[in-house]
């Protein structure tokens, strides 16, 4: 106990400001008292006991705080084992994982271990990221395994209802009752995701994820060639990929593609090109992507023609090469590369790229040939927030799925950093009654160190008027340039209360106010 006294006083005198610090006074005093060297974790934990709270200590004691530096966490969740409408030839199908997971994979793991409950999962998680110093206030829970449309309305009306009990910590009997508590409760889920396959996208599909809650929908694209997507057994071609993308935006959906590299048919070329029709087409530009490289596992049709020479992955060196291409010269402002990399452990990959950190090898390349990724994720503050900075708006006009999008950042003078963003839609129709004659708020966000509801810190841009500011310019294009009467929000369910501060009302499951 007088070892982590002696280290928690240096932290909050201030003598030990970096990590590089703390694992230098680590040793020091593991040497001192002959003792083992002391865990972040173990640190945090006494910290919390003896009553301390000082933020500056906290987020020095933080495990791995990039997860709390895009201004919420994320939490993933799986849906049980479950049978799926693809035949996709490179897809893993364990019996003890939803379809295109292995068991061994961290979330499918971690999954797995709660019997594929879903509010032991949420609590679990929560507990974790607590214990290892992170903010729970504000989630973002991704639902992941398996298509989501695909499984029984009456499970997933459940598997949703128990992930909001979970972050309410207390039982509701229905799901609106769930979702009016989490309004207020310490755990707000901001955002709910989940992944299905474009195909399953309708307008009742639509309706029924709404009444979810859900506000990001990934889907499974994987490539944008009729002639790949056919070779794969993919089961849907580009047209419905086209369809579904223009339903959920005009529904003011975030979308992320899943998009995958060096897939049978295709080469280095015809995969760039795949990502230059992505942003130069206006029937696609997602929000969001995951680029995934192909990989051969056991047991898959893949694997099969692999074996007999048929299909040959491209080399570590081909695939840095592409991403590195894609993100120089293909990506715009208002695009977030979310993954480069699926996370299944090496033992499975029996041919292809085993090289999880592809985003740090591509940085290191761009370092070396002196060029910067625009993407969303490369530019977030994340902790270099600076109060005096001065701040910049910026303002991105494009066209997608007929309907125009604005997307407005405030970023600093050379765009290196990141704030906060919106994205506005007028769509070309809309799918809702409470949705007519309005533009639509897809996405409002501001990075930084995750702050709780009514947290202050010098470090952080969060809860510094940024986002009201961004909506106050929204309104306005929607009143004088799109002339329309009202705005309606794809709100999280968890920023709600936000949103009535600001004069919206919930009308279905949209927050609108008349302007």
């Amino acid at each position: 106990m007088k070892i982590e006294k002696e280290i928690i006083k240096k932290i909050d005198q201030g003598e030990v400001t970096t990590a590089k610090d703390l694992e230098k006074i680590k040793k020091i005093f593991a040497k001192k008292y002959k003792t083992s060297f002391l865990s972040n974790v173990h640190l945090l934990q006494f910290y919390h006991k003896m009553g301390g709270s000082k933020e500056q200590t906290v987020s020095l004691l933080r495990t791995r705080p990039v997860r709390s530096l895009s201004g919420v966490v994320n939490i993933s969740v799986l849906t049980k084992p479950f049978p799926c409408p693809g035949k996709c030839i490179y897809c893993p199908d364990e019996k003890a994982s939803p379809k295109s997971y292995l068991k061994d994979e961290p979330a499918a793991m971690r999954a797995w271990m709660s019997n594929y409950h879903p509010a032991k999962q949420t609590t679990k998680r929560i507990e974790a990221l607590e214990k290892t110093g992170h903010p729970t206030e504000k989630i973002e829970l991704r639902i992941v395994g398996g298509t989501w449309s695909f499984y029984p309305k009456k499970y997933r009306r459940w598997f949703v209802k128990n992930c909001f009990d979970a972050c309410n910590k207390k039982k509701s009997k229905t799901l609106k009752e769930s979702q009016r508590k989490n309004e207020k409760a310490k755990h707000r889920i901001v955002c709910l995701s989940i992944e299905t396959r474009p195909d399953f996208i309708t307008k009742e599909e639509i309706k029924e994820m709404r009444a979810l809650g859900v506000t990001m929908v990934e889907l499974g694209v994987q490539s944008v060639d009729n002639n790949v997507l056919s070779f794969i057994k993919r089961g849907h071609t580009t047209e419905s990929t086209i369809r579904a993308t223009k339903l959920l935006k005009d529904a003011g959906f975030k979308i992320c593609y899943q998009v995958m590299l060096n897939l049978p048919k295709s080469t280095p070329q015809k995969d760039i090109k795949t990502f230059k029709e992505l942003f130069q087409n206006s029937d696609y530009q997602p929000d969001f992507l995951k680029i995934y490289p192909c990989l051969v596992i056991a047991n898959t049709e893949l694997f099969s023609l692999f074996k007999k020479g048929k299909y040959t992955p491209f080399s570590e060196k081909q695939l840095v090469k592409i991403i590195a291409k894609i993100k120089k010269d293909i990506i715009p402002y208002y695009v977030r590369i979310q993954r480069l990399f699926r996370d299944i452990p090496a033992k499975h990959i029996f041919a292809g790229c085993k090289v999880s950190n592809l985003r740090e090898v591509v940085a290191k390349v761009a370092e070396k040939e002196k060029w910067r990724c625009r993407c969303i994720r490369c530019r977030e503050v994340k902790e270099s927030y600076n109060p005096s900075e001065k701040v910049y708006l910026f303002r991105e006009n494009y066209l997608a799925s007929k309907g125009n999008e604005i997307f407005l950042s405030l970023e600093n003078k050379d765009r290196s950093k990141l704030f906060a963003l919106l994205r506005l839609r007028k769509p070309e129709k809309t799918p809702f009654l409470s949705l007519k004659n309005s533009a639509i708020i897809r996405e409002i966000k501001t990075y930084g160190l995750h702050l709780p509801v009514k947290g202050q810190n010098k470090s952080s841009p969060q809860h510094k008027g940024m986002g009201k500011k961004l909506v106050k310019i929204a309104e306005k294009i929607t009143r004088e340039e799109f002339k329309k009467k009202r705005v309606a929000v794809i709100s999280g369910v968890g920023v709600r209360d936000y949103w009535k501060n600001l004069g919206y009302q919930l009308r279905g499951s949209y927050m609108v106010k008349d302007l």
